[in-house]
């Protein structure tokens, strides 16, 4: 998914879950409102209750600072049956040059 794409995602009142995958002093320094964090550090404290706090049917949409974590994060929802998972290519940083510069950069 583009930065564009996220954009027009979060602009729509659709239902979606957004998830970031950055660690919290990542997102201490910037963050796009309602991502849920889930850092990828942390895998083996939240990874067995996913199933519980996510719908595995409803488009689910992840974030890092350039795409690689999260494309990471999306293969394993993925491999959990997640079926409309998208990956933000390029990630908040993309997102901040792109779309919205009042996101700092990092």
């Amino acid at each position: 998914m583009s930065v564009a794409e996220l954009a027009t995602c979060m602009a729509a009142e659709s239902k979606i879950q957004m998830i970031d995958v950055r660690e919290p002093e990542e997102l201490a320094i910037a963050s796009l409102p309602n991502f849920a964090n889930l850092p990828l550090s942390q895998f083996a404290e939240w990874s067995e209750q996913i199933a519980t706090h996510l719908d595995p049917h409803t488009e689910t949409i992840v974030i890092c600072h350039h795409g690689i974590r999260s494309a990471q994060m999306c293969q394993w929802l993925m491999r959990q049956g997640f079926t409309n998972v998208s990956n933000v290519v390029g990630g908040i940083e993309e997102y901040a040059t792109r779309i919205d510069s009042a996101v700092p950069r990092y």
